[in-house]
């Protein structure tokens, strides 16, 4: 069977957290108007996201090499840093997302006049997870944003202003508050299933975006048929969802190479699920640009 690529976190796990960084790159060493990898004419993916995108060796660059519109990055609040971790024990100082995310974009968009892909105008989203003390690690997201605020999507007064980066916070739930409360902001939030069955759903000026555990969801893990009633269930949180202008994303969905992963992916693509989560940059590249053709 074929195996997915090492992520960063795969090859690190056994080390000690004071080599934490040690495959980082500086924020400025891809030259920010090319796409390493990427073969000429080749469109981005919308609908590809890297799940724990940081644990990669090159954070950001090689989920931009094969073509993911979406990269997601946890955060942790230590000393008034942002620092870019999944636990832990393997934080680093070195690992900002100031380095590893907002200036490497920054360059890019520069370059590409105006985008993050050249030609590309559909905003890249950078999925923000909060890993502690949500509504202070949220205050210093928006303080950092707001020095890129002229390349990122924001909401002024009840309107929204497309970007070439698109912010979303997710993880710790108490970060929700500050936003609510903000009438300017740059980044926006990461909703939950229950944010579709709510009586008085925030719109999608603010949760643009519902995501959920597949797990908690749906029994089916890609062998054998999808059950009847948990597709129609699919179908029916994926057409809620767009008829309030929001995007879909599952996490924990099957991740390893093979016919179940590839049968889950398909039911997404059929339902129209916006967000493909894995970890796995070139097989989920490899699936969806065979489905293209």
């Amino acid at each position: 069977m074929a195996v997915a690529a090492p992520t960063r976190r795969r090859v690190v796990t056994t080390l000690a957290a004071a080599v934490a960084g040690t495959f980082a790159v500086p924020a400025h060493a891809e030259a920010a108007g090319k796409k390493p990898g990427q073969q000429p004419g080749r469109r981005p993916l919308r609908r590809a996201h890297a799940h724990n995108d940081y644990e990669h060796e090159r954070p950001l660059h090689d989920a931009l090499s094969h073509g993911f519109t979406s990269v997601e990055a946890d955060i942790f609040l230590v000393g008034g840093q942002l620092l870019v971790a999944h636990d832990p024990v393997d934080l680093d100082p070195s690992r900002t997302l100031e380095s590893l995310y907002l200036a490497p974009l920054a360059a890019r968009v520069r370059a590409n006049h105006g985008s993050v892909y050249r030609g590309y105008r559909r905003p890249v989203q950078l999925l923000i997870d909060i890993k502690n003390d949500g509504a202070a690690a949220y205050l210093e997201v928006h303080r950092q944003l707001r020095r890129h605020r002229w390349m990122l999507s924001m909401y002024a007064h009840g309107h929204v202003r497309p970007g070439a980066v698109t912010p979303v916070i997710s993880g710790d739930r108490t970060a929700r508050a500050p936003m609510e409360a903000q009438r300017v902001r740059h980044a926006f939030y990461d909703g939950r299933l229950d944010d579709l069955g709510a009586v008085d759903p925030a719109p999608a000026s603010f949760i643009p975006l519902i995501s959920s555990n597949w797990t908690h969801s749906f029994t089916w893990q890609g062998a054998g048929p999808f059950p009847a009633a948990e597709r129609a269930k699919l179908h029916a949180l994926v057409s809620t969802a767009h008829g309030r202008g929001q995007r879909v994303r599952f996490w924990a969905t099957p991740d390893l190479p093979g016919p179940a992963r590839d049968a889950v992916w398909t039911e997404l693509l059929t339902a129209d699920v916006d967000h493909i989560n894995t970890d796995d940059l070139a097989g989920l590249e490899r699936f969806l640009r065979t489905h293209d053709a």
